[in-house]
């Protein structure tokens, strides 16, 4: 018997909800152990987030900890060469959308920093709520797409309204949890880019 909604975690709740829309799609998503189309171009994540990908960090191997780190660092680094002001200020609260479209298109061909060479992700289980429920076929205002460049070569089928709802419920729980967190643990802002999220020590403001 499934757990109750109200017992999951935010995390649980997007993995359920892909589990079942991608039942929903009948075999028509594409997405496989290996593809890694999603996994590259940073973009924004949550503190929550960031909670999470420390979790999964800390039960890494030493070596290969560092190895993520050090390539989290290395883009932070990149981008903040680019954009001065995230060295002070990493989160991005006040930034208007066309302006992080530009940023993350500019960084588009960067991997996530924990990204293997097989293609797998190294800390799947702690990854962030947008990488849990990327892959199913958005849709705005009726107009329904493929959520990767992999998905514009199959047919892209349309989720069920039931599971749009489901979806909109899962950001509000989001919103709630992330709400909670910050009022224990203020963090100067709610969002920064992935590869902040390897480094806790950059993702406050300073």
């Amino acid at each position: 018997m499934a757990a109750p909604a109200s017992s999951l975690s935010v995390f649980q709740l997007a993995d359920q909800w892909f589990d079942q829309a991608r039942t929903a799609l009948q075999g028509s998503l594409p997405c496989r152990h290996g593809c890694s189309a999603c996994c590259i171009g940073p973009f924004p994540i949550t503190q929550l987030d960031v909670l999470e990908l420390q979790r999964g960090l800390s039960l890494l191997p030493l070596e290969q900890r560092r190895a993520i780190e050090n390539r989290a660092a290395g883009q932070v680094n990149e981008i903040e060469r680019a954009y001065p002001a995230l060295r002070t200020q990493p989160t991005l609260d006040q930034w208007k959308d066309e302006a992080i479209d530009r940023l993350t298109a500019r960084f588009g061909d960067r991997p996530c920093p924990a990204l293997q060479a097989d293609g797998s992700c190294a800390v799947y289980a702690f990854r962030p709520i947008t990488c849990r429920m990327t892959g199913i076929p958005t849709e705005t205002e009726g107009l329904v797409q493929g959520a990767c460049s992999v998905q514009t070569a199959v047919p892209v089928v349309r989720v069920p309204e039931r599971l749009r709802q489901q979806e909109d419920a899962i950001a509000e729980r989001e919103a709630e949890a992330l709400a909670v967190l910050l009022h224990i643990r203020p963090a100067g802002g709610e969002e920064v880019l992935l590869p902040y999220g390897f480094l806790p020590d950059r993702t406050t403001s300073r």
